[in-house]
Parts: C-alpha cells; structure tokens; sequence
C-alpha cells in the first residue's frame, strides 16, 4: 500500500522535472485546484511578436493527466520561431469530468488566451491545434461540428491540425459511454462531422492501432478529400497507439515531427528550415 501511495509524487517530480523549461500560467480553477497551460518560449522572442501558437492536447482518453506527452514536441517547434503550449484540461481521475469538460477546458483557454494574446506574441492568423487520442478528439470536436443554437464560436480559427492516434469515432464502445449521451457522443464525432473547407489538417497513424482503429482513418480520409478538403495522411505500417511518442520510438517520433513541420512549412505558418551549408558541415565534421 505505501508504494501504491507514493508512485503519484514520482510521477509528479518527473512532470515537474520535464517542464522546467516551460512558463507556466493557471488559466482556469477548478474545486480539485488549477489548471496550466506551460508555454515554451522561442529564441529570441519578445512580447508584441507575432509568432505561431501550437496548442498541444494529450491523450489519455480525457482520463488521466499527461501534461509532458508533448513536451518534445514543444521543444522542437520553440527552436523553430513557434511558441508552444503543452495545455492541462480536466481529467477523469482527478476531476471526474469528460470529454465535454476538456472541450469547455480548450475554448476556455483559448478565450483566456486572447486577453494576452500582445504578451504571448500569438499571431491570431497562424493558431495550429496538435493532439493525441482524446486530445486529437478535442481539436476536431472544436473545429469540425456545426454550432449549436446559443453556442458562441470559439475566439481563433485553426490554421491547421496535427492529429496523432485521432479518435475519430465516439459512436463506438468505449468511448461513447464517456459523453452524458449518444446523441451527443454522434454529434462531436469527427466521423459524423466532416464539412466542406475545413482547415488543413495532417494525420499520424498507426496500422496496429486497437484503441483507434485505422479503418476509421481511412473512411475519414475518403470523406474529407471528397468535400475538397486539405488532408495528409502518415501511416505506419507495424506502429501501435503510442508509436510517435518520444519515449516509445526514437525513429517514429523524427519521422512525424519532421513531416509535421514540413507540411506547417508548406502552409506559411513556419519558416523554412535553415540550410546549413556544406563547407560548414565539413568544418564541424
């Protein structure tokens, strides 16, 4: 029993250890305490640039926090001229909330966000959502479905979508016994909400997925591309549902996020890459 109690603390020391490099700021408060957006900060950077913001969501079926899935991710786009955030919502096991709950938790932020948006140096144009799992879930829930009479839209159009592992289905067992009803559970599934001019998105996957299953991708990918929308795909052929965290593969994390700053690259959103010269490279070899 005392190992049981103490395992918490060690994972939350390694939180604290992997987001030293971040800012962080308490957006919203909740009962059980506040939640964090923990931004990393690019070279350079001074308050009033405009810089892109990725808003990075992680997965864990909204049941369990997980603030430094991305924090790789984050570092990697920072060096880059973005500024990054690794976003807490609520979860499950601490705040025996759903996916509705982080849903309000993003366009909380988000609208949070805007009261600072000259001190953060966002550039309102070039807001790109990135997520895994539920986390993907999330970024499409808030982007794809029609509004709901009363419902305001949220303050920032995505620019684009990075969607790592997406659920893409919350009609199906066991996602669906996450949301108050099926009705609601259709009516935010990516699958039931595909539109014309969405933004552009790129897709991770992998074939062996079992939690979200790559039949799904597919048959999202078919739907979007016959409304005329922007899509890539990323398959992998033998990956399962973690493969393109930074602690599962080495190889699969390079490969996802060289290609998702490729495609933001193609978009505008980033700068090019610089090139380093080949008698440079020579002198350091």
């Amino acid at each position: 029993m005392s190992l049981l109690q103490r395992t918490p603390l060690i994972g939350q020391a390694r939180q604290r250890e992997m987001l030293k490099s971040a800012t962080s700021f308490a957006y919203s408060e909740t009962p059980e305490g506040p939640l964090h957006a923990h931004f990393f900060t690019p070279p350079g950077f001074e308050p009033g640039d405009k810089r892109p913001l990725m808003v990075f969501l992680h997965g864990g079926l909204w049941d369990t926090a997980m603030a430094t899935q991305f924090v790789p991710h984050c570092l990697h786009f920072a060096a880059r001229g973005a500024v990054p955030v690794t976003l807490e919502t609520r979860v499950f096991s601490t705040h025996r909330t759903g996916p509705l709950d982080a849903l309000a938790d993003l366009k909380a932020f988000l609208a949070w966000l805007k009261s600072y948006e000259h001190h953060f140096g966002v550039d309102h144009e070039k807001v790109v959502l990135a997520g895994a799992a539920g986390g993907a879930f999330l970024a499409l829930a808030m982007t794809l479905p029609k509004l709901q009479k009363g419902e305001l839209p949220a303050v920032y159009t995505p620019a684009a979508l990075l969607l790592f592992s997406s659920i893409l289905d919350s009609t199906v067992r066991p996602v669906v016994e996450r949301f108050p009803d099926a009705a609601t559970a259709k009516r935010l599934s990516p699958l039931k909400a595909v539109r014309r001019k969405a933004p552009p998105m790129m897709l991770f996957h992998g074939k062996k997925d079992r939690v979200a299953p790559f039949a799904h991708v597919e048959k999202f990918m078919k739907s979007m591309r016959w409304r005329r929308n922007k899509i890539e795909l990323l398959d992998f052929e033998n990956a399962e549902h973690s493969f393109f965290n930074f602690n599962v593969s080495d190889l699969h994390y390079e490969l996802s996020v060289a290609a998702a700053d490729r495609f933001l690259v193609d978009l505008g959103i980033l700068e090019p890459a610089p090139v380093i010269e080949e008698g440079l490279v020579d002198h350091l070899d």
